[in-house]
């Protein structure tokens, strides 16, 4: 037996005149007065009410010399605790049994999400990478429809493949995912048989920006969107608010006024000395034959960091700054200053509208190809198309007499010799053929505006500019690429030719897209003060 603690020697032994325990835990001391305990059977009815003074016995009703037998005495029921929370009640007031609102689950019941990784084997197919816990597919399921997957894209992609190695792979992993998220456990193998099966209806892409490039997802999206901005037709009153400022203009590096001098006088720089524009060496200017070389980078620097070591390289080869160029070309140079442009080429103001019918257009977008010549840089493609999107003018320019090419510049021009063999009219006739879709109060739209404006020696004061619309995260005068303006909100790649170079035309339709998507879905213009015309 355990030894007795003396939690009881306090209270009187319930049977103290006849009890025969030897070791009783109660205490027999004759100063303490026994309590009589009225036993209650289990069955009686609870009476219905009582009065307060009944609730306890009082001193002068208790009986010290009143016997208790062991069968009289019983032990006292216990009182119900109730929890806090229980206690409290709801705080609305209710008599709700229901725990307190800010213990109830709401909403519906959230299912897991799977998320996938970036990792491929080494024959391209990528690996799925989720916790088995997180996906209610098993993941060798989902593992070898997304290779299945993986291979149709490959068959799909084959003309683009060798141009863009991870597309399929990426794809196949968006297209899994879309139908993991809209299928269940019993559904998602059939859903990915019959994602496969509209994968090879697709026509094959020969460009990344073709209409069949994407998850399923992807191309709605697009397909949407795009019906969405065709029936968009831009007028002037909506674009209107977007029109840039004076102010905007200079600060964004338009020419708003003719510079001084004749204009035109110098149209070539041919056998002086200028810096190189691609290795910044002194040379003498030299037409494309004669031309001495240089090596150069023609990608941009930027900044890198290696092994805990920052440093700039740039981003045609990844070589740093200091090292030896990675493609050879002639000695070319590029001019900004205001006059010195005008004395290649007059500069003159877009004309004013007649009052008696016009034949230029509310809205057009614009972009211009350049290539090096004699005298700078100097513009040899011309594309303008309307608020539709159609093509209203596409010309190649043939440079001005004693002007002479140095180089193409094909990689960013996309123009080629044979191209330019084709050109017949010079700037001067290709302005006039401007002046009958562009006048002083047509909004023209660009990206990057200002350099067309600059090699067309046009100066124009009604300009929209994707570059103001989409600033640059550092602001101005940093400014983004188009490329990836068009890729990141049309969802469409363009220049994607590589060294075969851009398309005026492509660059003018993606700028007018930009504008519409803008108008859709981007910020609501702040007020401003009307820019002044000319």
């Amino acid at each position: 037996m355990f030894p007795a603690l003396g939690l009881f020697q306090s209270l009187p032994c319930p049977e103290k005149p006849h009890c025969t325990r030897s070791n009783c835990v109660f205490s027999h001391r004759p100063d303490l007065t026994h309590i009589p305990v009225t036993p209650v059977p289990v069955d009686a009815p609870k009476p219905a009410s009582a009065p307060a003074s009944a609730s306890k016995p009082t001193a002068s009703k208790l009986s010290a010399s009143q016997p208790a037998s062991a069968s009289s005495a019983s032990i006292p029921a216990k009182r119900s605790v109730s929890s806090p929370l229980r206690a409290a009640g709801p705080s609305n007031g209710s008599t709700s049994n229901e725990p307190p609102r800010k213990f109830l689950r709401t909403g519906p019941p959230q299912r897991p999400v799977a998320v996938p990784s970036g990792s491929r084997t080494s024959t391209g197919a990528p690996v799925l990478r989720v916790s088995a816990a997180q996906s209610t597919v098993a993941i060798p399921v989902r593992q070898a429809m997304l290779k299945t997957m993986y291979d149709h894209f490959v068959v799909l992609y084959e003309k683009i493949n060798p141009a863009n190695p991870t597309l399929a792979a990426e794809h196949a992993l968006k297209q899994e995912e879309e139908v993991y998220q809209k299928s269940s456990k019993l559904t998602y193998r059939n859903a990915m048989i019959s994602s496969v099966a509209a994968l090879k209806k697709r026509p094959k892409p020969d460009s990344a920006s073709h209409p069949s490039v994407g998850t399923d997802a992807e191309i709605l999206a697009r397909e949407e969107m795009q019906k969405k901005m065709q029936s968009l037709k831009l007028t002037a009153s909506q674009l209107e608010p977007y029109v840039l400022t004076l102010d905007e203009l200079k600060q964004w590096g338009y020419i708003t006024e003719i510079p001084p001098g004749p204009g035109g006088d110098r149209p070539h720089e041919e056998g002086s000395i200028k810096t190189c524009e691609r290795c910044t060496e002194k040379f003498v200017v030299k037409r494309r034959e004669e031309a001495d070389q240089c090596r150069y980078h023609w990608g941009k620097p930027f900044s890198s960091k290696m092994n805990g070591e920052k440093r700039r390289v740039y981003t045609c080869c990844s070589r740093t700054t200091d090292e030896e160029g990675c493609e050879t070309g002639p000695h070319v140079f590029y001019e900004t200053n205001s006059e010195d442009l005008h004395r290649r080429h007059a500069f003159t103001h877009s004309r004013p509208a007649h009052p008696d019918g016009d034949s230029a257009l509310e809205v057009v977008a614009l972009d211009c190809e350049m290539i090096y010549t004699t005298g700078g840089m100097r513009v040899a493609r011309v594309s303008v198309v309307d608020s539709a999107g159609k093509d209203v003018l596409d010309e190649f320019v043939r440079m001005d007499e004693g002007v002479e090419v140095i180089d193409f510049n094909t990689r960013f021009s996309g123009i080629t010799a044979e191209n330019y063999a084709t050109a017949v009219l010079p700037l001067a006739s290709i302005r006039e053929s401007l002046d009958t879709l562009i006048n002083s109060q047509t909004i023209v739209i660009g990206h990057a505006l200002d350099n067309d404006m600059k090699t067309l020696r046009m100066i124009h004061h009604r300009c929209v500019d994707t570059v103001v619309l989409f600033p640059h995260q550092a602001g101005p005068p940093y400014r983004r690429a188009l490329r990836s303006l068009t890729k990141e909100h049309l969802g469409r790649t363009i220049q994607a030719a590589g060294a075969a170079g851009h398309s005026s035309v492509e660059d003018s339709v993606a700028t007018l897209d930009l504008v519409r998507w803008h108008l859709l879905n981007g910020p609501k213009p702040k007020p401003k003060t009307a820019p002044s015309t000319t």
